[in-house]
C-alpha cells in the first residue's frame, strides 16, 4: 500500500504544479500578448521606431479616428482626418486635447490600426500614446504623431492592395498614475 500512496502523492504534486503553471500563465498572458503584438503588428498594433527610411515613390491615405472613453471629460479630434504620404517619408501631424472640467484630469490613449494587416508597417516615432496625458481645468493641448509607413507595405502580398490605413486613439481616463506629475 506504501506504493499506491506514494505513487497517488505523486499525481497529486503533479497536479498541483500544473495548475500553479496554469495559474502563473493566465497572469503572464496579458504582457506576453502585448510584446508579441508589439513585435509582430498582430491585431493593428503599430511599431516603434526611431527614424524613418526615406521616402519612396507612391502614396497611401491615412485616416485618423479619435475617440473618448465617455467617463473622461475631453474633447478629442485630429487636426485633419485624412492626409496621403509616400511610404518611408517621415510625416507629423497633430490631435487637439482640452479638458471641460474645472480640475485636472489624466488619460491614456489605446491604439490601432486598420486594416490589422498593416499594422506592422506603421512606425511611430513619436506619439502622445507613449505616455499619460495631463491636462489642467479648462486646458487645450497640442499632440503630436511623427510617424512613417513602411515602404515594404507595397512588397507584402498581404498588404500590396491597401490605399489606405486608418490610426484610431481611444482615450481613457487614469484612476491611478503611474508617474508623479
Amino acid at each position: 500500500m506504501t506504493s499506491l500512496a506514494q505513487k497517488n502523492r505523486l499525481v497529486a504534486i503533479r497536479a498541483a504544479l500544473f495548475g500553479l503553471a496554469m495559474l502563473g500563465l493566465a497572469f503572464a498572458s496579458v504582457p506576453l500578448y502585448r510584446i508579441f503584438c508589439q513585435v509582430t503588428g498582430f491585431g493593428g498594433t503599430t511599431m516603434k521606431a526611431e527614424a524613418a527610411p526615406g521616402a519612396v515613390a507612391g502614396q497611401v491615405g491615412v485616416r485618423f479616428d479619435a475617440n473618448i472613453d465617455p467617463r473622461l471629460p475631453w474633447k478629442f479630434e485630429p487636426e485633419q482626418t485624412t492626409i496621403r504620404v509616400k511610404p518611408g517619408a517621415r510625416t507629423q501631424i497633430h490631435y487637439l486635447a482640452t479638458n471641460y472640467t474645472a480640475r485636472t484630469t489624466m488619460g491614456t490613449a489605446t491604439f490601432n490600426v486598420t486594416p490589422s494587416q498593416a499594422g506592422q508597417y506603421f512606425s511611430k516615432i513619436e506619439c502622445f500614446c507613449f505616455s499619460e496625458q495631463v491636462l489642467k481645468p479648462g486646458e487645450s493641448v497640442r499632440m503630436p504623431v511623427i510617424f512613417f509607413v513602411d515602404p515594404k507595405l507595397r512588397e507584402d502580398p498581404d498588404t500590396a492592395h491597401i490605399d489606405e490605413i486608418t490610426l484610431s486613439y481611444t482615450f481613457y481616463p487614469v484612476e491611478n498614475p503611474t508617474s508623479a506629475r
